[in-house]
């Protein structure tokens, strides 16, 4: 039984599980930035998804799972919270997409399915667990030798706690109060740390910003608040 998980972030996010498609609602900027996050993972892997493996950890709702889908990857989406994988399971009815959603964390998963994942995403979700090593840690045992894991998160800064909190919980209402704990956001090199400890080595990295004028993402250099990391495994 996993003991790195924080049973109230996974209760935060089962809460709001009936409206993780809807594009209106608390789940809006996860619908807004998947485009993005989804190009550039598929950049990154050569611009072809099809044919892999790819394992989506803490996968919500399904919505990067369902478009990892479409490019004809083979998408195994594991979570902890049960309700939002019963949305992403009725969601699949309407997509008619083939998807393994699992309730299962990356850590028990990465003592069944050693180095068995062409790619990995996990995105948006060290920052909601007690000990983030332990499912990087866990990545890197999932994924096959010379794969790619990605990781999303928000870096740890004055500007960080500003526009993540402050602003996008507060002033511009985009995500709900609460969402996130400045305590629990994460330094690039933090991450980094912990990666080559298990093996992976960095590969790229770039920034998310959000224009609050347009309301438009982009990807960019700044990785001062939001970011992703690229990883292959040794």
């Amino acid at each position: 039984m996993n003991s790195n998980v924080d049973h109230e972030e996974v209760n935060k996010f089962a809460a709001l599980a009936a409206r993780w498609w809807d594009r209106n609602s608390e789940f809006k900027p996860l619908h807004d930035i998947n485009p993005l996050r989804l190009n550039y993972i598929k950049e990154q892997c050569g611009g072809i998804l099809e044919g892999k493996r790819i394992l989506d950890v803490g996968c919500g709702g399904g919505i990067l799972s369902e478009s990892l889908a479409l490019e004809g990857a083979t998408v195994v989406g594991i979570d902890l919270a049960e309700a939002g994988l019963e949305v992403a399971k009725l969601h699949l009815l309407e997509s008619g997409l083939d998807i393994d959603y699992q309730s299962i964390s990356a850590e028990d998963l990465a003592e069944k399915e050693t180095e068995s994942f062409d790619v990995i995403a996990c995105l948006e979700m060290l920052e909601h667990v007690p000990d983030p090593s332990l499912v990087i840690e866990a990545c890197s045992k999932l994924v096959k030798p010379q794969g790619q894991v990605f990781f999303s998160t928000i870096n740890r800064n004055p500007k960080s706690y500003f526009f993540a909190i402050v602003g996008a919980e507060y002033v511009l209402n985009l995500l709900p109060k609460g969402t996130h704990n400045y305590e629990k956001f994460i330094r690039p090199s933090e991450i980094d740390e912990w990666a080559r400890s298990s093996e992976l080595s960095i590969s790229s990295m770039i920034g998310m910003t959000y224009n609050p004028i347009t309301k438009k993402y982009k990807l960019g250099d700044d990785v001062s608040v939001n970011y992703m990391t690229q990883y292959q495994k040794k």
